[in-house]
Parts: C-alpha cells; structure tokens; sequence
C-alpha cells in the first residue's frame, strides 16, 4: 500500500456532517483523520468505516487518531499517535508485520520531538497548536509560524491549531508538507466554501 500524504487533513467526528466528505474530497481535501474522544471502540470503527465508504471512490487517505487497532480493523490508511498512545516504534513494528505501507504520524511540537518521532518510524509528524485553537481543551501556548519553520526539513509537517485559509499559506511558506483543520471547514458558515479557499491557499 503506497499512500501519498495529503496536503490537507479535516479531522472528523461523529457530531460532523458526514454527508460532506465526498464534496471535500472532490474539491481537493484528500485527507481524513478521524478523532472522537468521546466514541466507544465500537463507534469510532462504525465511524472510520463510514468515512472510508464516504470517500473512498477518491484517491484520499484516512487515517485514525490515537488507536491502531481500530486503524488495522476497519483498513484505514493510517494512525496518528499522541504523546500519551501507543509509542510510534511500537506501532510501526506491528504495522510492518501486519500492515506494510501504513502511514504512521506522531505528535509534535519542536524540532527535538520531531526528530524523535523520525527515528522512531513515523512518516510525518503533526506539528502545533500552531495558532490559538478552541477544538481542543489542554494545549499548550501557540507556537507559532517561526516554530515550523524551525522544525522544517525532519519529516513532512502537517501543521494543527486554529488554521484557516487565511493562515494556511504562511505555515507553508514556513516549510509545513500541510495543515489539518478542524473549525476551519466545520465551523465554518459555508464549509465547501471553505474548502475550497482552504486548497487554494495551501497550493
């Protein structure tokens, strides 16, 4: 399995309107991580099983947040691991084992983590909060855009945390491989519309 990362990640939940996927990915948004805290086993892979249907007639990677299990069960493209999940060497040993090509990413937020995290057997790392975000509860300060371009040049960046169009084209100037988004579609009055400011500003 050879996955092209995408330079667009919309991170998804059972509260999203699912029904909006095909659209994103026709419009160029050809990544999908799928993160819901609050699911229970069952539901994130009846969840990351419907995002794949949803858009798997488009060349788009799916990738599920913090559980490799459920990664390897529903034949996602991809796990994304935080600090507090399974530790990315681990993960990629299973993944060799069982699942040859899976796209493995790890949490990050410097130079020194990122660098670890290549060691260990990631392929890309996501990088942030890059700018303030109200998505998730606990983060540290922002980073900012002088952050990324520090930690350039390791593995490929996806940069997190309060990305919008607005702000996607300096984090890859920067030198970020791309973004993910979350309030930047969802949350946004027009989400298509968004998407598509949203892949032409990341280029």
């Amino acid at each position: 399995m050879v996955v092209l990362l995408p330079r667009i990640f919309c991170l998804v939940s059972a509260r999203d309107d699912l029904a909006l996927l095909p659209a994103f990915a026709e419009l160029g948004v050809t990544g999908f991580q799928v993160r819901d805290k609050t699911a229970t086993t069952r539901e994130l892979l009846a969840l990351t099983a419907t995002v794949i249907e949803q858009v798997g007639t488009y060349d788009a990677c799916v990738v599920v947040d913090d559980r490799l299990d459920v990664a390897l069960a529903a034949g996602a493209h991809g796990v994304h691991l935080g600090a507090s999940d399974l530790p990315v060497a681990e993960a990629r040993r299973i993944a060799d084992a069982v699942a040859p090509g899976l796209v493995i990413g790890a949490t990050c937020r410097d130079r020194a983590a990122v660098e670890a995290a290549a060691g260990a057997g990631a392929d890309y790392a996501g990088f942030g909060p890059v700018f303030a975000t109200t998505s998730k509860a606990g983060l540290p300060s922002p980073l900012g855009v002088a952050a990324v371009a520090d930690a350039a040049g390791v593995l490929p960046l996806i940069a997190i945390g309060g990305i919008s169009a607005q702000s996607a084209g300096p984090v890859r100037t920067a030198g970020a491989h791309g973004v993910a988004v979350i309030g930047g579609l969802w949350r946004q009055p027009d989400p298509l519309q968004a998407a598509k400011e949203l892949v032409k500003a990341v280029g």
